[in-house]
């Protein structure tokens, strides 16, 4: 009777904890929006496809209707894909130069700098945001210009965790939001939301938490506006120590992401941190999974990095309780053929326990696969690498040569003052001449290590699109600059710089090839950063 009493108590603490149902419900809601996911998704791609097809389909189309269609664009990329929101917020740029529109430009600015705050950019966000004009501006522009200045210092604030400068920063947000409330309608959801969040920021977190709640009760948010406020009540929840609460905030603002599409992964985040540190490593790891997939997608660095800096602890913490399951199951099988009339039960439990395990070594797997994909990258930088150090060597080793005969040939005339002849010898150096050169040497190499990257290049477009070079080691504008990328050169400024263009022109240049491809826009860079070398 002791050792049925004994087995009977081991049985039922190895089934699950019944779990509290309103926070189990919701974390069911929260896997199944999961499941939706691209359902979701579509819904997104069609109004996209809606207001391309409107571009498309009117050539004639007027500037003002262009800055329209534009703005929709990048309002439907902004949370949800990055380098599209970015692109279309430099069309909205371009467009508000073109009419003229001090209040359009302004409008476009601002767009641009949310971008790039979104994605970490806080000095560029800064020196956008100085460069909107208010003078003559409605309320409108002023309350999110004022409200960006204020998301800025505290988001500042919250990377830079110095007591100094964090309070610093905090101090100037709390500036700006008050502009910004002084010039917002006090019956509205934009001011509950302003002035919860300063609240939040200076550590009020009750009035902060009644802000907040205002706008879910009483202004029937959209679901982002939705997302935002239950995620600002997750932190305070937490903030005070109401464990459960923050659970059941953060699972609402991820299923409200997930049903407006959104991408950057936030709320998602923080629900996978507060179940793993809940003891619920199972679903925190299928969400932080998830939330890397997102932040992938979405493609901002810094959405990245925090991902990446919970991924590997609940990974790791996972797989170490996977194994000590691992262990407690051999017991269980002694107790089965002790007890016969517990094999069904006993039986059910190894089935779920052996599930949970291969769904581990699948993990492993997976995670080998992309530790040898990460090996195969570096093999491929390090020979890229090589390749053209020793190219460059030679490069230099040439100019120092050239530059040693030049100021020779300058010393000899000034000795024999033959200074009327110097002129001549300062003329022989042609620029121009050098830095073809330097461009014929880049594409040499270049095509030495990509042998087949233009017949992969010209494989994503129509045969009437295709790119023809005059030769097999030469590359035009447009492959210069998708070689540029290729080898790891990404960013804008910097390819304009070594192709001696503009960042606009590079910008065209590039749109132009994706519009032309068979790929999706978003896929086209993914595509050509797959091309082999060797």
């Amino acid at each position: 009777m002791k050792l049925l009493s004994l087995l009977l108590v081991l049985f039922l603490y190895a089934m699950p904890a019944l779990p509290a149902d309103k926070t189990d419900s919701l974390l069911q809601e929260v896997s199944q929006a999961i499941e939706n996911k691209e359902t979701y998704i579509s819904k997104k791609r069609e109004r996209i496809e809606r207001l391309n097809k409107v571009l498309a389909e009117n050539e004639n189309t007027s500037l003002v209707r262009q800055f329209e269609v534009y703005n929709s664009l990048y309002n439907e990329y902004r949370s949800f894909n990055y380098d599209s929101a970015f692109t279309y917020a430099l069309k909205l740029q371009e467009t508000a130069d073109k009419l003229q529109d001090s209040t359009r430009i302004s409008k476009a600015r601002l767009n641009l700098s949310f971008i790039l705050l979104s994605s970490g950019m806080f000095t560029e966000a800064l020196q956008t945001l100085d460069s909107v004009n208010l003078k003559n501006r409605p309320d409108s522009i002023k309350v999110d210009y004022y409200a960006q200045r204020a998301r800025a210092y505290y988001d500042l604030s919250s990377y830079n965790q110095d007591k100094y400068y964090s309070n610093k920063y905090i101090n100037l947000g709390g500036l700006y939001v008050d502009s910004a409330l002084a010039l917002t309608n006090q019956n509205s959801l934009q001011f509950y939301s302003l002035r919860g969040m300063k609240h939040e920021a200076v550590g009020n977190f009750e009035k902060a938490k009644a802000d907040f709640q205002t706008v879910i009760d009483k202004y029937n948010p959209t679901f982002h506006q939705y997302a935002m406020a239950a995620h600002s009540l997750g932190i305070i929840y937490k903030a005070l120590g109401e464990t459960d609460k923050a659970v059941q905030m953060m699972a609402k603002a991820a299923i409200a992401d997930m049903k407006s599409s959104v991408t950057e992964v936030v709320a998602l985040m923080n629900l996978a941190e507060l179940l793993y540190n809940n003891g619920d490593e199972s679903r925190a790891y299928t969400y932080i999974k998830q939330a890397m997939e997102d932040a992938d997608f979405y493609g901002a660095r810094q959405r990245k990095i925090q991902v990446a800096g919970i991924l590997p602890i609940i990974e790791g913490e996972r797989l170490v309780t996977v194994e000590g399951q691992r262990r407690t199951l051999f017991f269980y099988a002694i107790a089965v053929t002790m007890l016969s009339v517990l094999v069904v039960a006993f039986a059910f439990i190894i089935f779920r326990q052996l599930k949970q395990l291969r769904l581990a070594k699948q993990s492993v797997t997976e995670a080998n696969l992309r530790l040898q994909e990460i090996n195969d990258k570096l093999l491929e930088a390090n020979i890229i690498k090589e390749e053209y150090i020793g190219h460059a060597f030679n490069v230099h080793s040439e100019y120092i040569n050239k530059l040693e005969k030049f100021k020779k040939s300058v010393d000899t005339k000034w000795m024999a003052k033959k200074y009327d002849e110097i002129p001549h010898v300062l003329k022989s150096v042609n620029l121009k001449k050098e830095r073809e050169a330097l461009y014929t040497d880049f594409d040499k190499i270049f095509m030495k290590l990509f042998p087949d990257f233009i017949t992969v290049f010209n494989s994503y477009f129509n045969e009437e699109d295709k790119i023809i070079c005059k030769n097999r080691d030469s590359l035009n504008v447009e492959l210069r600059i998708f070689a540029l990328i290729r080898i790891g050169i990404h960013d804008h400024e910097q390819i304009a710089r070594i192709l001696e263009y503009s960042v606009s022109t590079i910008y065209n240049y590039k749109t132009k090839v994706k519009n032309k491809s068979i790929l999706p826009n978003e896929e086209f860079e993914k595509k050509i950063m797959e091309i082999k070398p060797f």
